[in-house]
């Protein structure tokens, strides 16, 4: 029985985005000047006002202020008629160091021993039916917002404004083969100067044509442009925003699971970032060397402690080889201490701007160590 499922994205204009920004933008520019800083940093946006509070241990001198308003006008909210813009809105900084007690669990002398910034748990996902190992419905409403994006700065398509959301039904076979797309969703913020038809006549060739295959469009597939019909006022004016509040969208879209810890703002001594990544490097990996067609890897650890308590790996069935010589694969070659992993993949960079939009998973970029296949001959 065929079955469908649907996964959603936003722009880097829509609030929790803008929040989640301006957070890593923040992280950037501390490890930039200290790549042993600790950096646990949220926002919160509504209207003309940003707060920006959480901990921070650095030796850094960094002008907060001055990186929330470069970052809200990069993102475009450089006007009042927008009635959000990061020229005049009010910041509050509200910034304390990390917990001695953290402190105290997380730093070690050996580095490598050095412990989980927290308790928690982790997944990585990885599936064969796109390129990039990543679900089509999400890797299809990523493209979809960053076309959108993409169509507004370039001026493609004018009168856009940055806020923008995307949504993909695919419809897959009994045998979870992904056959046809069911619908496309796209909403996005304008000028007075457009209305729903107006914008359909664009954003059809110049967003959905120019990302989805046109061989998974029929006559049947439905496609909603911003289905109210009006969408002028958007952003923090009509809605707040939050650092955290978008884990699905930047992870798998839903299609596998997630253990509730966000990205944004935090370090990679935060194993909610690192381990997530390095689980989904492992993923891939598996997959990529055809030892199942889905994979998923479940890490979690105690906090201050180095190695973790549980690693967990599910193929749903798909596996070309038992999942015990999966498993034997990953333990005896790779280090999931959390200083080996930060070390591994590379994470002590000022990358961390970049993976606030558009997912952490499924971009080609050469920051995103952990999308890289260095290690594909271990499993093969």
């Amino acid at each position: 029985m065929n079955y469908l499922f649907s996964s959603e994205s936003v722009t880097k204009g829509h609030p929790d985005k803008v929040a989640d920004r301006i957070s890593d933008a923040i992280l950037d520019a501390v490890l930039k000047e200290d790549k042993n800083a600790r950096v646990a940093c949220e926002t919160a946006i509504k209207s003309d006002l940003v707060l920006v509070f959480g901990e921070i241990t650095t030796n850094a001198k960094i002008d907060y202020e001055d990186i929330v308003r470069k970052t809200i006008n990069e993102i475009g909210y450089d006007n009042d008629i927008l009635g959000f813009n990061g020229n005049t809105v009010e910041v509050v900084i509200k910034l304390s160091t990390q917990s001695s007690e953290i402190a105290m669990g997380v730093d070690r002398t050996e580095e490598l021993n050095q412990g989980a910034g927290d308790q928690g748990l982790m997944f990585g996902y990885a599936s064969n039916e796109t390129e990039n190992y990543m679900p089509l419905a999400i890797d299809l409403s990523h493209k979809l917002a960053l076309r959108l994006t993409e169509v507004r700065e370039k001026s493609i398509v004018k009168d856009l404004r940055p806020d923008g959301k995307t949504q993909v039904t695919v419809e897959y076979d009994e045998n979870n083969q992904p056959v046809r797309i069911d619908s496309i969703v796209i909403s996005t913020q304008h000028d007075k100067a457009h209305n729903q038809e107006t914008l359909r006549k664009v954003l059809v060739p110049e967003v959905i044509e120019k990302v989805v295959p046109s061989n998974l469009i029929d006559d049947n597939t439905k496609i909603y442009i911003n289905p109210t019909g009006s969408f002028i006022l958007g952003g923090p004016a009509a809605d707040s925003g939050l650092t955290g509040r978008k884990i699905i969208v930047d992870t798998y879209g839903g299609y596998a699971r997630h253990g509730g810890g966000a990205f944004s703002g935090k370090d990679p001594s935060k194993v909610d970032r690192s381990a997530a990544y390095m689980a989904r490097y492992l993923a891939k990996h598996i997959v990529a060397a055809n030892l199942a067609d889905k994979c998923e890897i479940q890490i979690a650890y105690a906090i201050g402690v180095a190695k973790p308590v549980s690693v967990h790996i599910e193929t749903f069935g798909t596996e070309k080889v038992s999942k015990e010589q999966i498993y034997s694969i990953i333990v005896n070659n790779f280090d999931l201490r959390p200083a080996a992993i930060i070390k591994k993949l590379d994470l002590k960079r000022p990358i961390y701007t970049k993976t606030s939009s558009y997912g952490h998973f499924g971009q080609e970029s050469n920051d995103f160590t952990w999308e890289q296949l260095n290690d594909i001959d271990i499993f093969k």
